[in-house]
């Protein structure tokens, strides 16, 4: 079941999931709630025009009337080009320079993948353990952009990746969207989410978000394979619901 929310357009979408993000992180900590029932938010940030978007209208509304402990936040990354952080294509640098570096968030709540563009099975492995410890119930919010062929994360249409059925976290070499080398979180892992956000706008998405409304084949459009335990939100413009 997919729950369908209709922004008109790109602005408005980031304005609607920004304000719910807040309001989803401030409630689960002021109740002592979340997946881990502790009041600690699990965040997974996705990169972007969308998901950078987003980060940079939290910013924006925290600026103005901070309501999140970000001290009690610990954000993930959906997935990371094997560049390091630095490099203007790090998923990881973007989200840094859009919220990250300008909220009071402790540096060990932000685990990156460590990417350095060398080997990166023992990266995907310690990002496994980082999620094992500090994760173990799942995540709290895992949000996702899309691509027009129906992409999440670094999950592809007919690739090992998207068919990867056990492990969180794996390596891609072959990443038909370059660059080829990327560390990814896997259906497994989007699925341990309460609730997966997919954030579409954009009319070439348009027969892809109607592939998610259809819970189609995941292997052919992988987004329509994420699901949240609780809740699966698809934020979605009018130019890209012209296929509904």
């Amino acid at each position: 079941m997919v729950t369908l929310r209709r922004p008109d357009t790109l602005s408005t979408l980031l304005d609607q999931a920004a304000t719910s993000l807040i309001d989803v992180v401030a409630a689960l900590q002021t109740t002592g709630g979340g997946v881990h029932a502790d009041g600690v938010a699990r965040l997974v940030l996705t990169g972007g025009g969308a998901g950078i978007g987003l980060l940079e209208r939290v910013r924006e509304l925290e600026d103005a009337d901070s309501r999140i402990d970000w001290s009690r936040v610990h954000v993930f990354f959906g997935d990371e080009r094997n560049v390091p952080v630095s490099h203007e294509d790090s998923n990881e640098g973007q989200a840094r320079t859009a919220l990250l570096s300008h909220v009071d968030i402790p540096e060990a709540n932000i685990h990156g993948y460590g990417a350095d563009g060398g080997d990166m099975e023992d990266k995907a492995r310690d990002y496994e353990r980082t999620i094992a410890e500090v994760a173990p119930e799942g995540f709290d919010i895992h949000l996702l952009g899309m691509g027009h062929e129906g992409h999440i994360n670094s999950l592809f249409p007919h690739t090992d990746a998207v068919r990867e059925a056990e492990r969180l976290v794996i390596a891609v070499t072959d990443s038909p969207k370059p660059p080829a080398e990327r560390l990814t979180l896997t259906l497994p892992a989007v699925r341990r989410a309460e609730q997966v956000w997919l954030l579409v706008s954009g009319g070439n998405k348009a027969e892809a978000a109607a592939q998610i409304i259809a819970r189609a084949n995941p292997e052919d459009w992988p987004a329509a394979g994420a699901a949240g335990t609780e809740d699966t939100i698809l934020y979605l413009t009018d130019d890209a619901a012209t296929a509904l």
